[in-house]
């Protein structure tokens, strides 16, 4: 190692197997058995060291879709179906926001995501640019969508020149800050909105982050609007392809999720959420995969769920498939745990990154971003691992966090963490006092 920002990790294990891994410039150089790597040599020239101290090295979470801002409207609006919830609880302080809120609101997601083993999130809210700041400040990724609305009191053109001001500004921020085209959802931006968005990502480059089929009256409102499914009304804008993420899905039928699995495009279910507010239903999991279409998890905002513990949420996803379809085998915990870390939707996992080597995360050549469970913990104690990561453990079960071969967390300790809780706690205070 030589020449660069160097991580060296020791005493990890991985598959049962005592194991070392350096990085160099943020991307795993080697990762085996420590007699091999010769760790000792290693140290001399290695700017940052981790002793894994018999912990379990993990592919770390992605989470796929939330509002990270949100964590200051935790236990806001608790009790409340979702268009009430939204009407009623969070727009109207949503009102009163200002930057130095989304930035506090946004270092605590972030805080709570890196001790819970989460390196990376799909993210739309208001303020964008301090949701930018706050992801560069903690160390983490994120792709950041300034949400798209429709205005009920100005011009669509002015509303415009805004969302593209903020997609410039956040053009300027570092490698690990990537910006979306978000358009909240179809019952809050109308057809015309949608071609600009889908015209506006097509000349950017951008993904489009989106909410979809969430609840069964959005559904019906969309048949009575347009007589076509929410997923069809998408793409015959235009707007269904492999830059795409839907998130939710709940109301999403069979031809809809094979059309989605055509386009190539991704559906983000966000299971607590979901059952926190009362949607009716679950994402239909056994037909998406049936139809081979691309699937993220996320959390959704700390203000619907409320945790952005994405480890914890993965067990809720994987037990409220198998009560839906009444089927024991509806989801297999491989395929649980892969969904949770990115790996069943290329745009998803990557975070706005190029292409990342097919196959192991935890290999040469792919980013340095990985976890270190605490081997101590009760929960991973006995049985399989993947098995005790889908059913048993939360996020507490997360050692150390790295991201881009940077520790974030080591030992359960972050840096900062007492003054992003008080600070995070006076906005919140502000905002309903």
């Amino acid at each position: 190692m030589s020449g660069g920002r160097e991580l060296l990790l020791t005493n990890a294990v991985l598959d049962g197997e005592r194991v070392a891994l350096t990085a160099e410039n943020g991307v795993i150089t080697a990762i085996g058995p420590e007699t091999d790597l010769d760790p000792s040599a290693a140290a001399d020239v290695a700017a940052e060291t981790l002793d894994a101290a018999g912990g379990i090295l993990s592919p770390p979470l992605v989470n796929g879709h939330t509002h990270a801002a949100m964590t200051l409207f935790r236990g806001h609006g608790d009790d409340l179906p979702l268009m009430r919830w939204l009407q009623e609880a969070i727009w109207p302080v949503e009102a009163k926001l200002d930057a130095e809120d989304v930035y506090w609101g946004t270092r605590l997601a972030c805080l709570e995501m890196i001790r819970s083993g989460t390196i990376g999130f799909w993210d739309m809210y208001w303020q964008p640019a301090s949701t930018a700041r706050a992801v560069e400040d903690a160390g983490l990724r994120a792709v950041i969508g300034p949400p798209l609305f429709d205005p009920p009191d100005r011009p669509l053109e002015e509303r415009n020149r805004e969302l593209e001001a903020q997609l410039d500004e956040l053009a300027g921020f570092g490698e690990q800050v990537h910006a979306a085209v978000a358009p909240h959802a179809i019952y809050t931006v109308g057809t015309a909105s949608l071609e600009y968005a889908v015209c506006l990502a097509a000349e950017r480059d951008l993904p489009i982050h989106i909410h979809l089929s969430e609840t069964e009256g959005e559904l019906n409102d969309c048949l009575d609007a347009h007589s076509k499914r929410p997923a069809v009304y998408l793409d015959d804008l235009g707007m269904l392809g492999p830059n795409t993420t839907l998130a939710h899905g709940v109301w999403l039928n069979r031809e809809e999720l094979e059309l989605i699995a055509d386009r190539g495009a991704t559906v983000t279910t966000n299971p607590v959420a979901n059952q926190k507010l009362a949607v009716g239903g679950a994402f239909p999991y056994p037909e998406a995969a049936r139809a081979g279409a691309s699937i993220a998890l996320g959390t959704d905002g700390a203000g619907s769920n409320n945790s952005l513990d994405l480890l914890a949420d993965l067990k809720s996803f994987a037990l409220i498939q198998r009560h839906a379809a009444a089927d024991a085998e509806a989801i297999p915990i491989e395929e649980a745990f892969a969904i949770a870390t990115g790996h069943r939707s290329d745009l998803i996992g990557r975070l706005g990154r190029p292409a990342l080597p097919a196959g192991d995360p935890l290999t040469v050549g792919a980013p340095a971003d990985f976890i270190v469970l605490d081997p101590a913990t009760p929960e991973l104690g006995v049985g399989d691992i993947t098995s005790n990561l889908v059913y048993s453990a939360n996020g507490n079960a997360v050692k150390d966090t790295v991201v881009d071969g940077r520790i974030l967390m080591r030992d359960r300790v972050v840096e900062g963490h007492d003054e992003i809780l008080a600070r995070s706690a006076e906005r919140a205070s502000r905002l309903f006092s």
